[in-house]
């Protein structure tokens, strides 16, 4: 049976007839606004640090393998402009 507003007011109705006021407000706050299988638990929570660790290995190879390219780039380049520099002196 999914829980919605108005299970969840008869809930508070009843408690507040039972335990008063209070305690009725406390005990629907301590209450998910969602039933229980939209709550994240420690498991779902592991797992997802687990896929983020993974994802951000991998962005950090890709970043290594990113600066080396550049780098690479950058010594070629300064490489044919000396190169160039050197041949139109020559001529």
């Amino acid at each position: 049976m999914a829980v919605d507003e108005r299970h969840r007011h008869a809930l508070h109705e009843a408690a507040r007839e039972v335990l008063g006021e209070d305690a009725a407000v406390t005990l629907m706050e301590m209450l998910p606004p969602v039933g229980w299988a939209d709550v994240a638990t420690k498991r779902d929570l592991d797992q997802l640090a687990d896929r983020f660790q993974a994802d951000l290995a991998e962005v950090r190879t890709d970043l290594a393998q990113l600066q080396i390219r550049l780098v690479l780039w950058f010594v070629g380049t300064g490489v044919a402009v000396v190169g160039a520099t050197g041949l139109v002196r020559l001529a």
